[in-house]
């Protein structure tokens, strides 16, 4: 092909080399190849001493990669640096060969995926070899195998492409750490604890970047319980878990699990625990719904997060090739073993032999599959990086053009158009349902009037004045193309749905800036005009609630979450919510920081949505909502945490404790106010405080090393920036860290010592008030249950009742000073329902007095950090009567539901005095009795 003039520089560069000008035109023109093809191919050849040798050694046909072995035979314990340097430079060495082979044509794309991985295999037993020298020298040698007499040795298994052994180029290895059973080092360690810190070790080995570059990024984040389960699992815990809480994507991902490392007996008995999971021994039909629902997710992922350009996860890619090869695996894999192979390559042939699919299909599939490997190999040969977007410079388009032998790029992007369009077509009718979208008389009516401007076919009437109205719009009829043709489709639609509606031209109104905002993005019409139930929707929620109209107007991404009317209106508990983030987060490549961050927002967005459309249906009752909103601020918390903390651990290492173990991770994320009392609404933000266990002194371990403090401080800073920053989908919560201990002039991220000598030595009566309403939601168990143990310690302080009454009146009258009606100029026409007399922070108020004031004699009143909980149990200890139980309660939901309610119709929580309901006056009296009675008389008496 031509050179444009940036390539034809790039090769005067080159070739100005003086070593380049000693080579052959046999040797320097197909080096000169793959160095314009890949960049990184360039860099590294620059750093070999003898051009030939390179070139000799990247036209052998055939090589052994087991020339590790030979470096390896040299390690010692005390030279971790040269086993790290040895491992990534022979991987580079073998890399750089497959590269080259591709980018001349020698190899093919099945080939270069299965040295790959068994590169990858090799250098996990090497470095396994290596880390397990290293700690049995410290702790000595593991138990026996239960399986055999032979020591036991952590099996690594395998997950994804490298199982199959069909690694990419660049990918990173999925793996799963177990070991065979529970025992003892000779030296007296756990195993648990002992193969934890050599899983730990190899992943350092592989994973860590030096100069030198890595060896395979290492992704744990298949394991059970994900990110937050233990690195390594006993046999027995792994059939533990899975037998009670496997999830259906965990079969779909350990259809193509391999162990790698391990005795042969071990290998056999870990098959033993995971296929009957993996395969029913029936025609699996009940896994027919749980792949419709994966499906559903994936084209929901590719419209959401804009994928056109990644050849894996677009439409027509990779991932919907290997979800139709693994669709008939685990539906019929049980019943017929030939199906239960590990590899997309021969699951394909095997359905074409087995006449699962006609052989048309499954020939263009493999042909397909063919292309697009071939072509993520070359896209990540371009820099060495794991990725599977379409360059969007121009230059490595045309380095691809180059690598695939195309005479242009126009020629390399219609092929794969073609491809793409087969995948998709074929992908689309798997398990495919009738959508039942027959055209009514009425629909076509309508559709008539509105695409032949005659308005008369559709009566004369007020809705079809306002359709009339919005269809001449010049924005409108600016449309041309899919966006109007799209607009053309869903219209009538909608018409249809809001034409028997007595309020139809009200319900327009509210609808019309949503679909003002997607003019554009005609794909979302798409999505509606397929999903007749989310037009319902649209028709039912948007004019009900001004706060949901504006999300889908500024967020369009969300009107995906009407499409299903079950998951719309069915709230799932927390282990749910944090499986299906967790299940989310597993298709973002973990260095993908802005996906992860996008993905974090649509789910957080999409999850309350759901709550306000619970809510505004009277689907369910206020405490459920309250509780589910908060535990999707519970997830997102937790799972941004260990994003970050990955992100820091990369750059600096871990840091240490003051016991000389390393950190996993020994921060803590502490919740206030609503949060903390589980009494979140729409449009909270989170107060958060955060600990750390780390030692005052210590370093990280690098390779940039930092001191403890700075990186826990650093943590937490880009925790609250991962949070709160605004991105194209909005932002996840905004956070306010002022209740630390010193509030802004204090440390962002305390030790637990400081934090217990703060509370017990500076705090005011107001900070311990606030402490009632903490809690722990992410982070490190181990300082869970010590600030919890500290919470409840210092809530059950014996305190002086007058001292009390008289400190918590006085703060009380700061906050009315500042933030009530009254103090705005307003409290002869307005109730503030949070901050006026007889409002919810008086009854929060109460109810910290009466818990502070008791539990020295009553423990059992620390141990909720919600109100409604707490005045249950300030009712069962006696503190207050059934009666006041009763009224108080009533009282604090009925003000909730009232912020609730403003929120979602778009209103104000000052409500006029004029129209303030018979029951919140009775509210606001009852707060201001209970008040006096049991504050204000204290004083008194």
């Amino acid at each position: 092909m031509t050179l444009s003039k940036t390539l034809k520089k790039e090769k005067t560069r080159l070739l100005n080399d003086q070593r380049w000008q000693s080579l052959s035109d046999e040797v320097s023109q197909p080096l000169l190849t793959v160095c314009l093809a890949s960049p990184w191919f360039a860099g590294w050849l620059q750093h070999q001493p003898d051009f030939h040798q390179v070139w000799h050694f990247c036209m052998e046909p055939e090589v052994d990669i087991h020339d590790l072995d030979a470096l390896a035979e040299h390690w010692q314990i005390d030279d971790q640096e040269r086993v790290m340097s040895d491992l990534r430079q022979w991987r580079n060495r073998h890399m750089a060969r497959l590269i080259a082979r591709d980018a001349w044509g020698e190899s093919n794309v099945r080939h270069t995926s299965r040295m790959v991985s068994d590169m990858a295999d090799l250098a996990l037993q090497r470095a396994l070899d290596w880390s397990m020298a290293y700690w049995q020298d410290r702790d000595g040698e593991a138990g026996s195998c239960p399986f055999s007499a032979d020591a036991q040795q952590l099996v690594v298994i395998a997950m994804g492409k490298h199982g199959a052994r069909e690694l990419n180029l660049s990918s990173d290895i999925d793996l799963i750490f177990a070991y065979p059973g529970q025992g003892q080092t000779s030296g007296g360690r756990d195993h648990e604890a002992f193969f934890t810190r050599v899983g730990r070790k190899l992943i350092q080995l592989l994973d860590t970047r030096t100069a030198d570059g890595f060896v395979f990024r290492v992704d744990m984040r298949l394991r059970p319980w994900g990110q937050s389960g233990a690195l390594v699992s006993g046999f027995k815990a792994l059939e533990n878990y899975y037998l009670q809480q496997g999830r259906f994507w965990e079969r779909y991902a350990l259809v193509k699990a391999r162990p790698v490392t391990g005795a042969e007996s071990a290998r056999l008995a870990l098959k033993a625990i995971l296929q009957p999971f993996v395969y029913r021994r029936y025609v699996d039909f009940q896994a027919v719904g749980a792949l419709r629902d994966l499906k559903a997710k994936i084209q929901k992922e590719v419209r959401r997060q804009n994928l056109d350009r990644n050849v894996k996860l677009g439409a027509g890619g990779i991932r919907e090739v290997e979800f139709i090869a693994q669709v008939f695996q685990l539906v019929r894999g049980g019943q017929d073993e030939l199906l239960q192979q590990r590899g997309t390559w021969p699951v394909l042939q095997t359905i074409k032999e087995l006449e699962l699919l006609p052989v048309r299909v499954v020939e263009e599939l493999v042909t397909a599959y063919d292309f697009l490997r071939d072509l993520e190999h070359r896209i990540q040969a371009i820099r060495d990086e794991q990725t599977q977007n379409l360059p969007a410079d121009e230059t490595d388009l045309e380095r691809l053009a180059l690598s695939m032998q195309y005479d242009d790029i126009a020629a390399l992007l219609a092929d794969l158009s073609h491809h793409r369009e087969r995948v998709q077509e074929h992908f689309s009718q798997l398990i495919s349902e009738d959508d039942g979208q027959d055209q009514s008389d009425t629909q076509q009516a309508l559709y008539d009037a509105w695409q032949e401007a005659q308005w008369s076919q559709a009566g004369e009437n007020a809705l079809t004045d306002a359709i009339h109205e919005f269809h001449d719009l010049p924005s409108v009829k600016r449309l041309a193309g899919a966006a109007r043709e799209n607009l053309d489709g869903f219209m009538p639609l909608l018409w249809a749905e809001l034409k028997d509606k007595d309020d139809a031209v009200e319900r327009f109104a509210a609808i019309k800036p949503v679909v003002e905002a997607i003019l554009r993005r005609s794909s979302y019409f798409t999505l509606l005009r397929e999903n007749p139930q989310a037009i319902k929707e649209l028709v039912k929620l948007v004019p009900a609630s001004p706060w949901i109209a504006g999300q889908l107007e500024a967020k369009p991404f969300l009107l995906d979450e009407l499409t299903d009317s079950n998951h719309l209106y069915r709230l799932p508990n927390r282990s749910e919510l944090m499986d299906e983030l967790h299940q989310q987060l597993l298709r973002v490549p973990e260095e993908d920081l802005e996906r992860q961050m996008e993905l974090l927002r649509h789910f957080k967005h999409g999850r309350v949505l759901r709550a306000a459309a619970c809510e505004v249906a009277a689907h369910l009752p206020l405490m459920k909502i309250s509780d589910y909103l908060a535990w999707v601020a519970e997830v997102v918390v937790e799972q941004a945490l260990t994003l970050t903390w990955r992100q820091m651990v990369a750059r600096h290492g871990r840091p240490s404790k003051a016991d000389g173990e390393w950190c996993d991770p020994d921060f803590g994320v502490i919740a206030y106010g609503k949060m903390g009392g589980l009494e979140l609404s729409y449009e909270s933000d989170l107060d958060l405080v955060f600990l750390h266990n780390a030692s005052a002194q210590g370093m990280t371990e690098g390779p940039k090393s930092v001191e403890n403090v700075v990186f826990m401080s650093r943590l937490g800073q880009k925790l609250i920036h991962l949070l709160s920053a605004v991105t194209p989908s909005g932002m996840l919560y905004e956070v306010d860290t002022r209740l630390r201990p010193s509030g802004n002039s204090g440390l962002l991220v305390s030790s637990l010592p400081a934090f217990k000598k703060y509370q017990q030595e500076q705090a005011w009566v107001w900070e311990h008030q606030a402490l009632v309403r903490a809690r722990f939601i992410a982070g490190d168990p181990g300082i869970r249950e010590e600030f919890e143990a500290y919470r409840r310690s210092v809530i059950c302080q014996p305190r002086d009742r007058k001292v009390l009454a008289r400190e918590v009146i006085d703060m009380r009258q700061k906050m009315f000073d500042h933030l009530s009606s009254e103090a705005a100029g307003e409290a002869k026409q307005v109730f503030h329902v949070k901050q006026d007399r007889g409002g919810i922070v008086d009854i929060e108020f109460l109810v910290q007095y009466l818990l502070l004031a008791n539990a020295a004699e009553h423990p059992d009143l620390a141990r909720w950090s919600d109100n409604i909980r707490s005045i249950d149990v300030l009712a069962k200890t006696g503190i207050i009567s059934a009666q006041e139980h009763e009224q108080w309660l009533g009282a604090y939901l009925a003000l909730r539901e009232e912020v609730h309610h403003a929120v979602l119709a778009g209103d104000s929580t000052r409500v006029p005095l004029e129209k303030l309901s018979d029951r919140l006056q009775e509210v606001r009296q009852q707060i201001q009795s209970a008040w006096q009675t049991r504050l204000l008389n204290t004083l008194s008496s």
